[in-house]
């Protein structure tokens, strides 16, 4: 059977389930379409099939969802195409339909789909993963009963012949190709099925504004992915259903065209055509005003465009240029610019409006709206510090994404670790069993290998020792987990009790009684959120609210940034900066001084917001510590090395190479792939840029960087502006060096010295360059200095071989005289090749023997 075909059957509640499955597994950029995809939008149908099932098995739908979405993570992502429904999800399908027609059911509905989930092993083996709980419904006892126990859910078709509700004869049957193509987004709005919308006002009066008029009344929303533009849609059709729009729109309908499914099984010549001028001619003669939605608007050029054809954007054109269709398109720069903009009749029909990722206060803002929502989904509580959190920390280290997308699938993703928290066993828990078991496997083996001669005591011994610890943790661990699960439930419903109260007081006249009980209430929810916490240690097993630890805790999973550096109090680590850096950059404490004074007047707000965090010039001799600044700048402000951003300027002697940074522009190679720098800073937009040996660089590569050091962008070949002001920016350079070198230590803080330096630095930068930046001169490292260098460095060494070794070497002080001997006049830069050449190849013979 056709694909088309099977959609076709669904119930357009399924059907609506399965586009959403779609969407998410686009969202999460996995590959297929996965029944776990379908399962997760199913369970969301309110008042359909599995609402009416999960009850009479005792079954949580949260429990469910928490434990599917758990699930999800262990996909494979990185998917950049259009996902397809995987043989899985298609077999799904293929054997609800036999189902139906052995029921007697027009139409695939969610129970029928259960049931063919239940139907085969290979089906039941995934739910193992993904909805163990759903393997205690009987498959022979749904089969048997399925029909009689869905009798009161919605998706119930209605009788034969029977008008609709209120004596209408129900819309798909006026215009059954717009049922079929398209979906009726006011309606949805009307149904309360549409989060709402916070922070795009003044895109959606953008809309308004346009729809309204005469002519060119067709608005297309560009903007980078997740930035929120179908959400300004979605904004738009609730303001319809609550008729806060002008006269004119407060009958119109906001329908979602479905090109997809338009092309779905048109494999005959002009099939697709014909669908859509189909759909062209309902919504030209609808009663009822239409205004049509196209998502992922540049797939309509070559859409259907098979030899002999024409594709959607020419179908379009005449109805658009004749006002006969309005339409409402999103799509992103990328595609607007390599689609769009290369047909000027398709562009001039369509109004653009520019859809920007939201600041953070903005963000939060469209997080808070859509919080109640994530707790009614998930059953769990949410802290305003967490919403808080979930933005600021996706922004800074969750880089290829916008916000608020990224900021609401970190919410998303904390609140299904903590339902599903209160509901399974402890991961530190289920590690330890796992680790118990695989004790035991291992002791039967060797006790077994050992009754046949081998000697393996001592390695049975050690394992017993550990089994004893870790039956006796497993025990500690289950004891203190029962304690915290019962005060986890004691505490939540003494919470949602003292919030009806309060909803209470707050609706009635004063009362003393209701005042009374609600202290009571407040008392006895302190005593228990006391023993709680005396019950609990550092790492709670289970979680009765989402906070700022559960937000780290999930985006230290998918970046790898430890949660302490996330969480670290950031006023405290900009005070320390300067000390901080010290401990791995030796000798410079004045212009380390510098710099972190330039970053804290950044922080204090004292300096022009519209600039980078700081902009800095490190002249000095090599081997002084310029590029290890860098490292600890960006360890030390960023939360690891990882932020750093190198650029080695000594590349860039030729004027053409400016497009290598910033990408090329129109019509030359490589247009549309980015530039080596915008590209990095626009991943990582909270970052350290160094640019090494910029005095090798071309002066035309150096120009490029005035409007960076001036209002904190630059532009990219595309004409995207990326934003440069969260980034610290430090260049070195050797010009100087030979001034610095000989120079007494006293004098290179002087202003003399200053002024000196500078006319140094002007034979070689322009003026305009230098004023644009704060100079920070790197002095020669003294004899003291470089000895501590080489004692840090022995220090390491000996941390390295006693961890690989399980051995300690321990060295004279003359060592250190030795190897500063050694040295030519690189500085601390020759210290590391030093140590290989005479030490760690000693002791790598002495590690190997």
């Amino acid at each position: 059977m056709e694909l088309a075909a099977l959609i076709g059957r669904l119930n357009p509640d399924c059907r609506r389930a399965l586009e959403r499955a779609a969407q998410r597994c686009l969202q999460r950029t996995h590959h297929y379409v996965e029944i776990e995809h379908l399962l997760l939008e199913l369970l969301d149908i309110d008042g359909g099939d599995f609402a009416c099932l999960l009850p009479r098995f005792g079954l949580e739908r949260d429990a469910l969802v928490a434990e599917i979405n758990l699930s999800l993570e262990l996909f494979k992502a990185g998917n950049t195409r259009t996902p397809a429904l995987s043989a899985h999800t298609i077999g799904l399908l293929e054997d609800a339909v036999v189902h139906a027609s052995v029921l007697g059911q027009a139409q695939i509905r969610s129970g029928l789909l259960l049931l063919a989930l239940l139907d085969r092993e290979e089906r039941r083996a995934l739910l193992l993963n993904s909805a163990s709980s759903l393997l205690r419904i009987p498959h022979e006892a749904l089969q048997a009963n399925l029909l009689e126990w869905i009798q009161a859910s919605r998706e119930q078709p209605p009788a034969p012949n029977r008008p609709a509700a209120g004596g209408d004869k129900p819309e798909s049957a006026q215009d059954p190709l717009l049922d079929q193509y398209t979906q009726d987004l006011t309606a949805e709005a009307r149904a309360g099925r549409i989060d709402p919308i916070v922070g795009r006002d003044g895109e959606i009066r953008q809309c308004v504004d346009i729809l309204l008029r005469r002519r060119q009344n067709n608005p297309i929303l560009v903007g980078a992915p997740g930035v929120g533009k179908t959400a300004v849609v979605e904004g738009l059709a609730l303001r319809i259903a609550a008729g806060e729009v002008p006269p004119s729109l407060q009958e119109v309908i906001l329908r979602v065209l479905d090109l997809g499914l338009l092309q779905a099984g048109a494999s005959m010549k002009g099939e697709f055509e014909q669908r859509l001028k189909g759909v062209i001619d309902a919504v030209r003669n609808s009663a009822q005003p239409i205004i049509l939605f196209i998502d992922e608007a540049h797939t309509l050029i070559g859409a259907g465009g098979a030899e002999g054809g024409s594709d959607a954007a020419n179908l379009l054109k005449p109805a658009l240029a004749r006002g006969e269709l309005r339409t409402l398109a999103a799509t992103t720069w990328l595609e607007y610019k390599k689609y769009f903009e290369k047909d000027p009749a398709l562009t001039r029909r369509f109004q653009l409006v520019q859809v920007e990722e939201p600041d953070e206060a903005t963000a939060v803002e469209m997080l808070r709206g859509v919080a109640g929502k994530l707790e009614q989904h998930h059953g769990v509580q949410i802290m305003d510090a967490a919403i808080v959190d979930a933005v600021k920390l996706s922004h800074r280290y969750i880089s290829g994404r916008q916000l608020p997308d990224k900021a609401i699938s970190v919410l998303d993703t904390a609140c299904a670790r903590v339902a599903l928290a209160q509901h399974d066993v402890p991961p530190a828990l289920e590690n330890l069993r796992h680790r118990e078991l695989a004790v035991e496997e291992e002791l039967q083996r060797l006790r077994r290998e050992q009754a046949t001669g081998l000697d393996h005591s001592v390695r049975i011994t050690g394992l017993e020792q550990e089994s004893v610890g870790n039956l006796s943790a497993i025990r500690a661990l289950e004891k203190r987990w029962g304690e915290e699960r019962e005060a986890v439930r004691e505490l939540l419903q003494s919470r949602r009790e003292l919030l009806t109260l309060s909803e209470s007081a707050d609706a009635a006249k004063p009362d003393e009684e209701l005042d009374g009980r609600i202290d009571h209430l407040a008392a006895e929810l302190a005593r228990l959120e006391a023993g709680l916490d005396a019950i609990r240690e550092d790492d709670p097993l289970v979680p009765e609210q989402v906070d700022s630890k559960t937000v780290a805790a999930v985006i230290a999973g998918w970046t790898g940034i430890p949660v302490g550096k996330m969480l670290a109090d950031e006023a405290h680590a900009i005070r320390s900066l300067a000390q901080r850096m010290g401990q791995r950059v030796m000798g410079q404490e004045a212009a380390l001084g510098t710099i972190a004074q330039r970053i804290q007047a950044y922080r204090a707000g004292l300096t022009d917001p519209a600039k980078p965090v700081g902009v800095f010039l490190l002249p000095g001799p090599t081997g002084v510590g310029k590029t290890e600044t860098a490292y600890a700048l960006a360890d030390a402000l960023y939360g690891g090395e990882r932020n750093l951003i190198s650029i080695n300027l000594s590349e860039y002697q030729e004027a053409h190479t400016v497009s290598q940074l910033k990408g090329a522009p129109p019509g030359y190679v490589g247009y549309g792939s980015g530039g080596v720098l915008t590209e990095a800073v626009r991943r990582r937009p909270y970052s350290v840029v160094l640019l090494d040996e910029i005095e090798k660089a071309h002066p035309d590569v150096l120009e490029a960087f005035y409007n960076v050091f001036d209002k904190g962008v630059m532009e990219d070949g595309t004409g995207l502006v990326v934003d440069f002001k969260n980034t610290v920016i430090l260049a070195t350079s050797n010009v100087g060096a030979e001034l610095l070198l000989d120079s007494p230590a006293e004098q290179v803080a002087t202003p003399a010295f200053d002024e000196r330096l500078r006319k140094v630095l002007l034979q070689t930068f322009r003026p305009a360059f230098l004023a644009r930046m704060t100079v920070v001169p790197y002095r020669p490292l003294e004899e003291a200095t470089l000895e501590g260098i080489v004692v840090a460095k022995l220090e390491k060494l000996r941390e390295r071989y006693k961890a690989a070794t399980g051995k300690q070497f321990d060295f004279d002080p003359a060592i250190v005289k030795a190897v500063l001997a050694k040295c030519s006049a690189a500085g601390a830069r020759d210290i590391e090749n030093v140590l290989m050449a005479q030490v760690t190849g000693k002791l790598a013979e002495w590690a190997l023997e």
